[in-house]
């Protein structure tokens, strides 16, 4: 079977969008030092879906119905607890060294 001849461009993963606008309301309000370099926001980001249900769709009724998730307490809450867990984890161990380089005269 070929798969060339079927468009996969309209398969969506609607947790994407939920994810990410958590994602964005969290470090609004996020108050400790944490690296904003895209590796570490893609990182933030590939946690959470991870670890959140994800919500396929292929046609705009589907968009209505990954809406009304939304709405469900449960799925709500787990997207916010997996977008704060992700943070937290990223901040803590990022994917690339932390640039700590002294200033002149902090040389020992």
């Amino acid at each position: 079977m070929a798969l060339d001849d079927y468009d996969f461009e309209v398969l969506k993963n609607e947790a994407e969008t939920l994810v990410i606008n958590e994602l964005d309301r969290q470090l609004e309000a996020y108050s400790d030092p944490l690296c904003l370099c895209n590796d570490c926001i893609l990182d933030m980001a590939a946690m959470a879906l991870n670890t959140v249900k994800p919500l396929y769709r292929v046609s705009l009724l589907g968009t209505l119905y990954t809406a009304t998730a939304m709405d469900q307490k449960a799925y709500a809450t787990s997207v916010r607890e997996a977008v704060f867990n992700a943070i937290e984890k990223v901040r803590k161990n990022p994917s690339h060294e932390i640039s700590s380089e002294p200033e002149d005269g902090d040389e020992e």
